[in-house]
């Protein structure tokens, strides 16, 4: 990890960073807005990274905020939760084992695939948070079309007799509930809520962040009728 000073963000996914002093360019995988995050002057965490077809030679990893780090990397979660499962760690799926990653479902390819000792199917998706509001971890913090269709196909895997979840991992450790932000993407809470109401299991975890480490340290309550009432 290397520490740096945000300046600003060039477009959708590439950020302006002070790295020793002398102006870098890094990738930012990320779609979020993450507007309360990428503000000038905040520290950073860069990773150097190689590769003949890479546009900038850095990864924007972390973003101290509020006293905290926060991932903004949203390739992570679907690898933090794949390695908890299968180290027992979430009991909401001590029973599973990760049998497949990237696994095509419908017209979607959804983040994990996990199977029981009775070979009963599970399909999970896996979504990065990096939104919080006064205790309160909220997504989508930018309209998510493609977020919303694999809530559609989540249901559709329950109707044709499997299991299915979404888990909202939440990239710092500040957060007391999670809800449905109806505020930024209505479509995307109406479709959660459908979701749920067709057997999809809603989970949320917190973590904590270091640049050595993104370890689950809680699950957090779901509140899928949004407290903030817009």
């Amino acid at each position: 990890m290397l520490k740096g000073r945000f300046l600003e963000r060039e477009n959708r996914f590439t950020a302006l960073v002070e790295l020793e002093g002398t102006q870098v360019k890094a990738h930012i995988a990320n779609s979020g807005r993450l507007r309360e995050l990428l503000r000038p002057g905040h520290e950073v965490y860069l990773i150097k990274r190689g590769g003949p077809h890479r546009v900038t030679k850095y990864d924007l990893a972390l973003v101290r905020y509020g006293g905290q780090l926060v991932s903004v990397d949203a390739r992570i979660p679907n690898k933090v939760v794949a390695e908890a499962i299968a180290a027992g760690q979430l009991t909401d799926f001590r029973n599973y084992a990760v049998t497949r990653r990237e696994v095509r479902y419908g017209n979607s390819r959804l983040d994990l695939l996990l199977e029981d000792t009775g070979n009963n199917r599970c399909f999970v998706e896996v979504k990065s948070v990096t939104l919080v509001e006064n205790g309160m971890a909220m997504f989508p913090d930018a309209p998510t079309q493609r977020g919303a269709r694999h809530l559609e196909e989540l249901a559709a895997a329950v109707r044709e007799g499997h299991h299915a979840a979404v888990i909202f991992l939440i990239q710092r450790d500040d957060a007391m509930v999670f809800t449905p932000n109806d505020r930024t993407d209505p479509d995307f809470g109406q479709k959660l809520r459908a979701a749920a109401g067709r057997g999809v299991g809603v989970y949320a975890y917190r973590c904590r962040i270091t640049p050595e480490q993104i370890r689950i340290t809680e699950k957090v309550p779901v509140h899928l009728i949004n407290p903030l009432g817009d």
